[in-house]
């Protein structure tokens, strides 16, 4: 399917086996709507995470900026699926998981500048580290805790960008963090959790 296009009505969305066909059109939408959208996940993502996150990817405006980092997994599927992204390298911060985390930041705030039109798109495998809240301070979210999918998304979310996650079955959003469900957009392959910033509440209601 080329990117921008919505899922086709009557079409299974690999969000889920059930999911209602209004909601995977709106979902859609917001997908197709953002004109910068950066993208984090697993190194090993579940098949059915790798399969919803090409179809994410998928929605996207041809149009858009996507920026995403060098990781194998979830990175190396949408680098794959978009060969003109602004791929940010470790290397260019030097080695070892201080680079990582530089790295990893350095994606979040490029998507950041895009303001409250922007995306991030998150797929993380396993439940958000313990500590892990959202903060404007990269220091404070990339603070050793062996996710970087869930640290970026903490950055993203402190730094107020617009933000829709992907959960594998046995991961929920952390109670202390302001995700709410998609409404229509859960079922036994995963679910959709959003951040709603209040400056942007009207543009993406849904």
């Amino acid at each position: 399917m080329p990117a921008g296009q919505g899922f086709p009505l009557g079409a299974v969305c690999p969000v889920a086996t059930l999911v209602p066909a209004v909601s995977v059109s709106v979902l859609s939408g917001l997908l197709a709507s953002a004109p910068v959208v950066g993208v984090s996940g697993s190194r090993a993502p579940s098949p059915a995470s790798a399969s919803v996150c090409r179809w994410a990817v998928r929605q996207l405006a041809p149009s858009s900026s996507v920026v995403v980092g060098c990781a194998a997994g979830i990175d190396g599927v949408v680098r794959a699926l978009r060969p003109s992204a602004s791929v940010v390298r470790a290397s260019a911060f030097g080695s070892g998981p201080g680079a990582l985390a530089a790295r990893s930041t350095a994606v979040v705030r490029a998507v950041a500048v895009g303001g409250p039109t922007a995306l991030w798109l998150a797929f993380p495998s396993s439940p958000c580290p313990a500590g892990v809240v959202p903060s404007r301070q990269s220091s404070a979210c990339f603070s050793g805790s062996g996710s970087g999918t869930w640290a970026s998304l903490a950055l993203a979310v402190g730094l107020g960008v617009p933000a829709l996650a992907f959960l594998p079955p046995g991961v929920s959003a952390p109670a202390a963090w302001p995700l709410a469900a998609v409404p229509g957009c859960a079922g036994p392959r995963g679910s959709w959790v959003r951040f709603r910033p209040a400056v942007v509440q009207s543009a993406l209601a849904f």
